[in-house]
């Protein structure tokens, strides 16, 4: 009977494949959304990515994330440094600045102190350079932190620093080696520029030493936002991280807890996950309506048929199995589409786009999970005609 059921899917070409369209549409928009969050989190913790090497991330008792941060006194990386088990640990500084370009133009940065001695937390330069050019007073690293076209100077000299104003309208090129930037009314040259992971919410980044951002932020009194703390061997990061907290009094996590507290803070924060639920609920409403449109006119154009099964004894189980197995066999199919065309078009776009689209294992089998969901309610509600189906009256004509 089951074989017979599925050969009387495929009959009916034209709706046999508008029902795989919907499911692999429901199937793509559920993967694509939930792939969509993914990126976007991992961007929203680049910062914890950039510095894999650091076991503890250690900051004021408040903080919960890389986006949301308040400085501690210099104090507590002298504090961190005492507790027994750490091997080495270094201070990082994250503060937001305001650049002007040499033709007047402005722009927000997040300026990234790292630790003078290892330049631990330093990025790689795309021109091929050391991060060590950080060395130098008042040199700094830029990077477009995933927007475009931010990082602009002009390209003729005339209209770099003019005394007859700003030269706001002139052709400008990107940012390189030897440029200046002006912050809080000292120049800074541009050592380098770097290409790490584009941070969400998307903005510039420029990276200094910690010593640098004392004479560019000479106003703020605490400019410690994180000590990156490394364990000694015998001791693990969590066992680490208590011992800190214990002895300090400071907000301790392991570069895995961080990671996972960052997103929690997004998920709770967050406009975008709002974004995200509501496609979510869009592309299980659009699935469940197209299926079950689909399912209901196939099954009420198939009474017919179903009546003379019911005619020849087959039970009601049997039949509700039949339209299932029609339902299960549209799902793994158009399933396969879906998934496989959020792959497709996913790295197409992340890779031409730059778009935050990551497929992380869980995506897919939330995937199947929401086509199983609108599949099988979809098939529930085609089976009520056939449950109530009367051998006689389709027979009947009536």
């Amino acid at each position: 009977m089951y074989q017979i059921a599925i050969k009387m899917l495929m009959g009916d070409r034209a709706k046999y494949v508008g029902l795989l369209l919907g499911i692999a549409f429901t199937a793509f928009l559920v993967t694509f959304a939930l792939s969509y969050f993914a990126g976007f989190m991992t961007r929203g913790f680049a910062l914890i990515s950039e510095n894999s090497s650091a076991d503890v991330w250690v900051m004021d008792p408040a903080v919960s994330s890389t986006e949301m941060t308040i400085n501690m006194p210099s104090s507590a990386l002298g504090r961190i440094r005492s507790v027994k088990g750490v091997n080495y640990a270094v201070p990082m500084s994250l503060s937001d600045i305001t650049a002007r370009f040499p033709n007047g133009h402005f722009q927000t940065f997040q300026m990234i102190g790292v630790d003078d001695a290892t330049l631990a937390g330093a990025p790689v330069l795309t021109d091929g350079r050391l991060p060590e050019v950080l060395h130098t007073p008042y040199s700094v690293i830029v990077d477009p932190g995933g927007t475009s076209d931010k990082l602009q100077t002009p390209k003729a000299p005339r209209d770099q620093w003019p005394f007859d104003g700003a030269h706001l309208d002139v052709p400008t090129r990107g940012l390189a080696f030897g440029d200046e930037l002006l912050v809080n009314d000292h120049r800074v040259i541009v050592a380098g520029r770097s290409q790490t992971i584009p941070r969400f919410p998307p903005r510039p980044l420029l990276y200094t030493t910690f010593s640098n951002t004392m004479r560019l932020l000479p106003s703020e009194s605490r400019r410690l936002t994180f000590v990156l703390a490394k364990a000694q061997k015998g001791i693990s990061p969590h066992q680490l991280a208590k011992r800190i907290q214990q002895q300090t009094g400071l907000r301790a996590r392991t570069t895995a807890d961080f990671k996972e507290e960052t997103v929690r803070w997004y998920l709770i924060n967050s406009e975008d996950v709002g974004d995200m639920a509501a496609m979510l609920i869009l592309a299980m409403t659009v699935g469940f309506g197209v299926t079950g449109v689909m399912l209901y006119m196939f099954t009420y154009e198939n009474l017919k048929q179903y009546a003379v099964f019911k005619a020849m004894g087959a039970s009601a189980s049997m039949l509700m199995g039949m339209i299932f197995i029609q339902a299960s066999v549209s799902a793994f199919l158009g399933t396969g589409l879906g998934i496989g065309a959020c792959a497709i078009i996913g790295e197409s776009v992340r890779m031409t786009l730059d778009y935050p689209f990551r497929m992380m294992w869980f995506t897919p089998l939330f995937g199947v999970l929401g086509v199983l969901i609108v599949s099988l309610s979809a098939a529930a509600i085609s089976a009520r005609p056939v449950l109530k189906l009367e051998p006689g009256a389709v027979f009947s004509g009536r």
